[in-house]
């Protein structure tokens, strides 16, 4: 059977299940334009294959859209965990509360997101999985293995995950605060490399996104998108001064505003190093006259 039948196959019964939303929890927009040939459609095959999904890249590079258009296509609820040193299991799993039921005092579970998922067959999406201390993430060893499980802690409850149930982690590699996955939970997905948008794709989601912009500012934002790209590659600037994210609002912005203010706005003060901050307005000036 094609590839492409399984996942059409798939995405109608997903569908058809009609996703149970117990609290508000939103089905992602789509709209993820791929930087690579067959990148969409492999990641569309591994979810539709039950696999743990880790997307790797740089920020702004569309991971988190990535997620919410495989949540989109399914029609499939997506619940987003972002980590840092904090991230405990209350987080994960959910927090016992009191509660008054009919005059008396009683002892309330309330689920958190892993559970949720796992229990309604939603999108589970874990956002810098590698900020998290790394004695938080066994919990989820069971749920993310063959056995698709888990044993909730505080209620002793055993949950075996719902059918359609999908989990999709993304990390920024090499980023202040984080830290490598060890191997038992890194050999628990399938990984991804996503890249920045560059050449014809990019055109074409800009494109989409601003039918309105004159076709000088589109040509000009893709100029310096290119422009900058190089310089990341020659070391110069930073990956975050390649952030498709950030050149998105450059454009928008200077649909009404002087596109040399907008592009400082949103590129240039976002970067830490005066000297990237003053190659970035260089790079702009040599396409703004």
């Amino acid at each position: 059977m094609r590839v492409q039948s399984i996942i059409e196959k798939s995405q109608t019964k997903r569908i058809e299940r009609k996703h149970t939303i117990d609290h508000a929890v939103l089905i992602g927009k789509g709209g993820y334009v791929s930087p690579l040939e067959h990148l969409w459609e492999d990641l569309l095959l591994s979810v539709v294959l039950q696999k743990n999904i880790l997307l790797k890249g740089p920020s702004g590079s569309g991971k988190t859209k990535l997620a919410e258009s495989i949540s989109s296509l399914f029609e499939q609820p997506m619940h987003s965990i972002n980590c840092s040193v904090d991230l405990d299991a209350e987080a994960l799993l959910g927090f016992k509360t009191l509660i008054q039921d009919n005059g008396q005092t009683a002892i309330d579970f309330v689920e958190g997101p892993v559970i949720q998922a796992m229990r309604y067959g939603h999108i589970l999406y874990i956002d810098e999985i590698n900020m998290a201390k790394p004695e938080t993430l066994p919990i989820l060893h069971s749920v993310l293995d063959h056995r698709r499980m888990l044993t909730n802690p505080y209620t002793g409850e055993v949950l075996q995950a719902h059918e359609d149930f999908t989990v999709i982690a993304a990390i920024n590699e090499g980023y202040i605060g984080t830290t490598p996955l060890n191997e038992a939970l890194k050999n628990r997905f399938i990984s991804f490399s996503i890249p920045y948008l560059t050449g014809e794709p990019l055109r074409a989601l800009f494109v989409r996104e601003f039918p309105e912009a004159k076709p000088s500012l589109i040509n000009t934002m893709l100029s310096l998108a290119e422009d900058t790209f190089i310089q990341v590659q020659n070391g110069l600037l930073s990956e975050e001064a390649a952030s498709i994210r950030s050149l998105l609002d450059a454009t928008e912005l200077a649909q009404y505003i002087d596109p040399k203010r907008a592009i400082r706005y949103a590129i240039a003060e976002k970067l830490e190093d005066e000297s990237e901050k003053a190659l970035v307005m260089e790079l702009a000036n040599t396409w703004l006259k």
